[in-house]
């Protein structure tokens, strides 16, 4: 498969951003959600059939009058942020420098359905380490870009964005800042697009850093075959996979969906908040920790809705759902070769590791019994300091 290089565009300027949502856009926020159109629960149906609305109607109330956009944008601005141009799109970014000269550069890489949201909580433990009861030597300059159709990274100008073209130009990106020698973590699709950074920018990535759970791998195990199958697999370890693939197909609607239609899609959660709301919030239920009832259980729920609320912002639900279709055909997940890597596996159960037929490469597993999909937003003290250990012996 030829590969297209990145465009090297004339403009290369890396002008500051702040984040200033008009004073109307909040207003009419507030009036679609006091508008909106309720469907009724179904007798007795509980999460089964999708989230109930009851449950939607109470978070909906609180993102009306008791979340407080404003707070949440002025603690978003206290970091630097900028934007640049790559390959002709927009591209926004988190850049904190630690200050410390021989500080190791590391990327981030949010998922689906998350954002450069997703890592506010560790940006400050990661950049100065003795702040949260590390160690001066860990720290990091952090970057945390939005992909292309997620955030801020928008519009999207032309078709073609995927997890590989995002990667190379994040490539790029740290190359115009000036690092030689960077560590990559990512998780959902923010894994696809390091896996393709570090195929790009061989000589650059120092070291790879994934944080993954056991039904992600099943599910990604399931594009190429049965996982249940996988050597190795004890009786009780393929009952259990076979939970998780019946699991996974049922909860899979999503993916389909976006990965097939997703400008069908696209119409209601550009034009309804609450859509919006309900189809992030269904996975935030679904996928972390298993011990959490309810997502506000498992995450802070004011971190959750300014999540949210750069999606609907940005209109980002719809351009992220294009990005889903386009890598899903491209299937180009990227190479990393010999990159040194890592894995931080949340809600932790022994398939993961076979089913991710760890090789040679991974010079680092750690498994953790709490968390979840989101690990960044649910333990993020954990994934911190998982950040540290793997990255250590690779400075």
């Amino acid at each position: 498969m030829s590969v297209q290089q990145p465009r090297l565009d004339a403009d290369v300027l890396i002008r500051p951003f702040r984040i200033a949502i008009p004073q109307t856009v909040l207003g009419d926020l507030t009036a679609r959600l006091r508008l909106t159109r309720w469907p009724d629960d179904p007798v007795g149906a509980g999460w089964e059939r999708g989230v109930p609305a009851a449950y939607l109607r109470g978070l909906a109330a609180y993102w009306q009058s008791g979340y407080n956009w404003r707070v949440h944008e002025a603690r978003l601005n206290q970091w630097p942020q900028f934007t640049t141009e790559i390959d002709g799109q927009t591209i926004h970014f988190v850049h904190v420098r630690s200050g410390r000269a021989d500080a190791l550069p590391l990327m981030l890489l949010h998922g689906w359905p998350g954002s450069f949201v997703e890592f506010a909580r560790m940006i400050e433990p990661l950049v100065d380490p003795n702040a949260g009861g590390g160690h001066a030597a860990d720290a990091f300059d952090v970057i945390i870009p939005s992909i292309p159709g997620f955030g801020f990274s928008t519009p999207v100008r032309e078709a073609g964005w995927t997890t590989g073209r995002a990667g190379r130009a994040f490539a790029v990106l740290m190359e115009r800042l000036g690092y030689q020698r960077y560590g990559v973590h990512g998780s959902d699709v923010g894994a696809g697009v390091g896996g393709a950074m570090a195929a790009a920018a061989r000589a650059h990535v120092v070291g790879l850093h994934f944080a993954s759970d056991p039904p992600s791998a099943v599910s990604f195990a399931m594009f190429t075959g049965d996982p249940a199958a996988t050597p190795g697999l004890s009786e009780a370890d393929k009952a259990h996979v076979e939970r998780l693939k019946r699991n996974c197909t049922d909860g899979g609607a999503y993916l389909q969906l976006q990965s097939t239609r997703p400008q069908t899609l696209a119409y209601a959660l550009t034009d309804s908040p609450v859509a919006q709301l309900a189809w992030i919030i269904e996975k935030f239920r679904e996928w972390t920790d298993a011990s959490a009832a309810l997502p506000e259980d498992a995450v802070d729920i004011d971190q959750l809705l300014t999540n949210v609320a750069v999606y609907w912002f940005t209109r980002s639900g719809a351009s992220a759902a294009h990005f889903l279709y386009e890598s899903m055909r491209a299937q180009e997940w990227g190479d990393e070769g010999d990159t040194p890597t890592g894995f931080a596996i949340f809600g932790a159960h022994p398939v993961a590791r076979l089913l991710m037929q760890a090789n040679e490469s991974v010079r680092h597993w750690s498994e953790f019994t709490q968390g979840g999909h989101f690990p960044a937003m649910e333990v993020p003290d954990l994934l911190t300091d998982d950040l540290r250990a793997f990255f250590r012996p690779l400075r």
